[in-house]
């Protein structure tokens, strides 16, 4: 048999010059292009905040741009299925923790969050805050719990929407103490806040940022946190887990790449970001506005969607939840 130079260097486990694999060519040029980052809510969301500055920052460390591009519809789905479509390490996603609900509340999502998506760093995570009126006689969460248990469906909160994080909040809170809340959905947190004003509402479910604003001068009052523990932006506010065992639920954002991210990708841009998670303005920023900014790698979001995609799929199902 005659043999080449192609056979003599394959015998010896290694391709000649110009004959390597493209998957493998493009992996070592990563990137050889703009990079973008899609976002898959309305441009001039909190998500989108995060997702420009660090866009900027890894620009300059990856030499490449890097774009932030808006997709909004269906709940944030339509987002995750061009990033999926494009099934190509130069177009990420930045999400929020919908991607864990949204399969949940339809019956086709478009992706499949195990399969399609590879998890590349949480960027940040913040509680959520159940409030009330001042003058809501309800004292605490473990009244809450008592009130709610005398008189089912008696007590209502409002929310940003249904299908929301936020309604979904409350779904867990229901599901894990035991009660029946009766869900008021309206169309994004500003109407929720002016209901519960108006009294239409007994409590609100929202997030720390919108909380924060309406409790540093006294007009509502703090029930509870949703995180495991006390908020370090509440820490007079009780977590819930402290009336109800094993109650967790933040609003998380994070970063994924579609499934054929190289692992030499994920771990560079895991590497570049990280140091963006403190000294400069979106650090504080966030802070401010009751976040911590984790960029800690890919470890702590797998193992957040592990957790998450079939607690919501148990809780929707239990809640009886059906996205319009």
């Amino acid at each position: 048999m005659h043999i080449t130079r192609r056979h003599a260097l394959a015998g010896l486990g290694l391709a000649p010059l110009g004959l390597a694999p493209a998957g493998a060519q493009a992996q070592a040029a990563w990137p050889n292009r703009t990079v973008r980052f899609i976002v898959p809510f309305a441009a001039g969301g909190p998500v989108e905040v995060p997702a420009r500055f660090i866009a900027e920052s890894l620009g300059s460390k990856i030499g490449q741009p890097v774009l932030v591009e808006t997709r909004p519809g269906a709940g944030g789905s339509l987002g995750v299925q061009a990033v999926v479509q494009a099934n190509d390490p130069h177009t990420l996603l930045f999400t929020t923790s919908s991607v864990a609900i949204v399969p949940a509340l339809m019956a086709n999502p478009g992706y499949d969050p195990f399969r399609d998506l590879v998890p590349i760093t949480m960027v940040s995570e913040a509680p959520m805050v159940i409030l009330a009126r001042p003058e809501n006689p309800i004292r605490d969460l473990a009244d809450l719990i008592a009130r709610a248990k005398a008189a089912p469906g008696a007590i209502t909160y409002g929310t940003s929407g249904v299908g929301s994080t936020t309604h979904l909040g409350g779904a867990l809170l229901g599901v894990r103490a035991g009660i029946d809340l009766l869900h008021v959905p309206y169309r994004g947190a500003g109407q929720a806040v002016t209901a519960l004003y108006a009294g239409d509402t007994d409590l609100l479910v929202t997030g720390t940022i919108e909380a924060l604003t309406h409790l540093r001068d006294r007009r509502l009052k703090a029930i509870a946190v949703t995180s495991a523990e006390r908020a370090t932006s509440l820490p007079d506010v009780p977590a819930i887990s402290e009336a109800v065992p094993g109650y967790a639920m933040t609003i998380w954002y994070a970063m994924f790449g579609p499934r054929n991210t190289p692992q030499e990708v994920v771990d560079r841009l895991a590497r570049e970001v990280a140091p963006m998670a403190r000294g400069n303005m979106l650090a504080t920023r966030m802070e401010e506005s009751g976040a911590t900014l984790l960029l800690d790698g890919p470890a702590r979001l797998a193992e957040r969607l592990r957790v998450e995609v079939p607690q919501w799929r148990d809780v929707v199902a239990r809640a009886g939840i059906q996205a319009g």
